[in-house]
């Protein structure tokens, strides 16, 4: 007798409703308008800020003004911290295409957080568990979560446990016991199936139902579960005794390799299979070991970037071929169906049909076959929102890569190994990112209530009028600090200071003039951590008392929306108001492009490398007419800033959210959020430290100021300008992307990649030099690194002109402008 299966039904509210207090809440915000809108999401996060959360739901929807309205915002809350996501207008139902991943992006822990707080996740996770006990001899759920109790209350796990950078083949070192027992075939693809299949009901239960699927490999599987082609039991059985067979064959190797599939496909010889087509220029080959290795040396020799796959078999190679006939006759014992959910097959990159599903053959041509990844992501423009289901952001990677301008909204619901974010969180986070983004999801499922903060506009207005009316003596005093050191009559006592133009330095000047007035202080931390005027109030209250501050969560995280706008009438929305003046200055105010002979006309197409929040998109966009522009920029909360940008401009741009470097590979990104200009692949603190420190100083040289200059040597302001964020960003060489947009000519292209300018510089095949007319780069001059830019640009055909802007002297940085011919 097959143990019972369970499976979650839609998004009722007893399915929904956790037995006690949830950690994270999503609060989902429907407004008649753009300006109650911006009033509600304004009151909930002044509510979340004096009061954490206390929710029974993790899922609430919450009408200001018409319970009709098309305006949506989104508030995420959970340890001490409410996050705005975004808002924007929903426009139609937006149909929602889910991506499963294959191994790769595995990890242990992954989703224990989802596990602990969901209980439709965990019932699906538990009986998948039960069900495998017999073909596996043990329970998924010990190797999966080790040594943690397998309940809802097991603790949060501490961190990520495997490291990307081995899993690429990156580093050898040694794999920790649980890992090792982990990665182990016959029971990784069990176990992230069970994952993968506990999430797609977790979303279900949220009413998010694909209209079509695809899986990468052991991702069909889930595919096809889902769309009824396998019952649960068979799926597990099929999955479970698939990875035993496997687990059986002799050791194999597999090697991406950064070419096109008519050309990978002559070089792979007798034994080498085509294992996978990715991309335009990706592609994976698998077999045994000692062919493999042969077939990289020679790759090697002719320039070709490719790296190992950390994997111990040759998936979907001909060394799959001995076990394809038992795997045909286990599926022959299986009941198949016609797929009830449209999914695409890896056979063949095309919508899988009712013979191929129903077909016993089919799996085994799965087993031996290339994933045909590339080609079926094209088929997937039908739903504009693509939503990752599964372990990491591989596939979204692929997906941003492949369909380029037409990839639409791409959300990963899981994070990716490296990241120390709660499972809770992020998919959360990536609800409300739909909701925004209007998917076809049955919202009616989850409660809703009209914002008891404020009911529309008027009634905010009111209760800010009540609430300022009676402020207390220390709000009063630090609301004339504020407005003092921020030149702004006009502060509400609940918006975080960094949200009405406060930066770094501001907050330390402004904790300054706080010990002067109420003989407390605050450290700069706690300036972000206490940032409204009403809890920044209660703190320097609590430290005249005697007493100590909790850390209350950074109110100051990795995306900011506040708008700022330039001298010149422009407004943007920006991360930083100190960065963003600079680099105003710099190539609006200073014009130092034009000054050293770079000019645009009209037509022009711009190459942006590192573009920020996207001024020199826009200084670009309005120096000539009708500008097309290519911006690439890895970071994403700069990527969502520099995309508002753009939009609320107008401006022709092709926007990649991806580093440019000299190979195809994924590499670490070190953000700062405080100091996001010195962002960079290459992060060195105290390098980065130094030159903050020189430039804060060559700043003072035209513009005094004591209390600045108090600052400058301040190592607590710096330790938090630099605290930093990790992500892990997809890297293509330029000149594949000018392959694949195909672009003729490049007016202009930009340069400023904090260290990683020679990779973009070695990224440019010879071919493409010659459309380049003229580039402007930023450079570290690390032991000559000038001299030999100069001496490239030159043997190109380009005259060029390096110099030092005064505010970095006694840095490294220099800036290098090319003209190609003769100025």
């Amino acid at each position: 007798m097959s143990p019972k299966i369970t499976t979650a039904g839609t998004n009722d509210e007893a399915a929904l409703r956790p037995s006690e207090p949830v950690l994270w809440h999503l609060a989902l915000l429907s407004g008649s308008n753009g300006t109650t809108l911006d009033a509600g999401l304004a009151g909930l996060k002044a509510r979340y800020a004096r009061t954490p959360a206390v929710e029974d739901v993790p899922v609430r929807i919450r009408t200001v003004g018409s319970a009709e309205g098309g305006h949506r915002g989104a508030v995420l809350t959970g340890e001490g911290v409410a996050t705005e996501i975004g808002a924007q207008e929903a426009t139609g139902a937006k149909p929602v295409a889910f991506m499963f991943p294959g191994l790769g992006d595995h990890y242990v822990d992954m989703g224990r957080d989802l596990y602990r707080d969901f209980p439709v996740f965990r019932e699906a996770v538990d009986s998948c568990a039960e069900a495998l006990t017999g073909e596996l001899g043990l329970d998924i759920r010990e190797v999966v979560f080790p040594e943690a109790d397998a309940d809802a209350d097991a603790a949060p796990a501490a961190g990520p446990a495997l490291d990307l950078r081995r899993m690429l083949g990156r580093d050898t070192g040694p794999q920790s016991e649980n890992e090792r027992r982990l990665n182990a075939t016959r029971l990784a693809q069990p176990a992230l199936f069970v994952i993968e299949y506990a999430l797609a009901r977790l979303w279900e239960s949220w009413g998010a139902r694909p209209s079509l699927m695809i899986g990468y490999s052991l991702g069909e599987y889930v595919a096809a579960t889902l769309a009824g082609v396998l019952s649960l039991p068979d799926a597990l059985t099929l999955v479970a005794r698939r990875a035993a067979l496997i687990d059986e064959l002799p050791e194999g190797a597999m090697l991406a390799v950064m070419l096109p599939e008519q050309e990978v496909t002559p070089l792979l010889g007798e034994n080498v299979s085509l294992s996978a087509v990715n991309g335009p220029e990706f592609c994976v080959a698998a077999g045994p070991v000692a062919a493999v290795e042969a077939l990289e040396g020679t790759l090697r020799e002719r320039g070709v970037v490719c790296r190992r796959v950390q994997s111990t078999h040759a998936f979907h190679s001909s060394m799959m071929e001995p076990i394809a006939g038992q795997v045909t006759e286990l599926a022959r014992t299986l009941t198949l169906n016609p797929p009830r959910i449209p999914y695409i097959s890896n056979v063949t990159g095309e919508p899988i049909t009712d013979e191929q599903a129903t077909d016993p053959g089919y799996w085994a041509r799965h087993l031996v076959s290339p994933v045909r990844f590339a080609a079926g992501l094209r088929h997937l423009s039908a739903a504009p929102l693509l939503l990752e289901a599964g372990p990491g952001q591989s596939l979204s990677s692929m997906a941003t890569v492949v369909r380029g301008s037409d990839a639409g909204t791409v959300v990963a619901s899981m994070r990716h190994p490296l990241e120390s974010q709660s499972d809770s969180a992020v998919a959360l986070k990536a609800l409300g990112r739909l909701w925004l983004a209007g998917a076809d999801i049955d919202w009616a499922g989850f409660p809703a209530d009209e914002l008891d903060i404020v009911a529309d506009a008027a009634a905010t207005v009111a209760r800010e009028a009540d609430s300022a009316a009676a402020p207390s003596s220390v709000e009063r005093e630090l609301a004339a600090l504020w407005a003092k050191v921020l030149k702004n009559e006009q502060l509400p006592h609940d918006v975080s200071f960094f949200e009405v133009g406060g930066n770094s330095l501001l907050a330390t000047r402004l904790a300054l003039r706080i010990k002067r007035v109420f003989g407390v202080e605050l450290t700069l931390r706690q300036i972000y951590e206490w940032s409204t005027i009403a809890r920044m109030a209660v703190a320097v209250e609590t430290l005249r008392a005697g007493g100590e501050l909790d850390a209350q969560g950074s109110s100051h995280t990795g995306t900011s929306l506040a708008r700022f706008r330039l001298p010149n009438g422009l407004t943007v929305w920006h991360q930083n108001e100190a960065e963003t003046r600079h680099f105003y200055e710099d190539i609006f105010d200073h014009r130092t492009y034009a000054k050293n002979g770079i000019t645009l006309q009209d037509g022009a197409t711009v190459v942006d490398v590192g573009g920020n929040i996207g001024l020199f998109t826009l200084f670009s966009h309005y120096e000539a007419k009708d500008v097309r522009v290519f911006a690439f920029e890895p970071a994403p909360p700069m990527f969502e800033l520099l995309s508002r940008n753009v939009a609320e401009h107008g401006v022709n741009a092709t926007l990649f959210n991806i580093g440019v470097s000299d190979r195809e590979s994924q590499a670490t990104f070190t953000f700062y959020p405080r100091s996001s200009g010195m962002s960079s692949f290459h992060p060195d603190e105290a390098e980065e430290k130094h030159n903050l420190r020189t430039i804060i100083a060559n700043q003072q040289k035209t513009d005094a100021d004591a209390e600045v200059a108090e600052l400058v040597a301040d190592e607590e302001l710096l330790d938090v300008r630099f605290e930093a964020i990790e992500y892990t960003a997809t890297l293509r060489p330029l000149s594949a992307v000018i392959r694949e947009q195909g672009i003729e000519r490049i007016d202009l292209i930009k340069i400023d990649v904090q260290k990683s300018e020679r990779q973009v510089i070695d990224g440019i095949a010879d071919e493409d030099w010659a459309k380049i007319r003229q580039m402007v780069l930023e450079v570290h001059d690390a032991d000559g690194e000038v001299a030999r830019l100069v001496d490239l640009l030159e043997g190109h055909g380009f005259t060029v002109t390096a110099e030092q802007d005064e505010m970095y002297v006694g840095t490294d940085i220099h800036n290098i402008y090319a003209v190609r011919g003769t100025r």
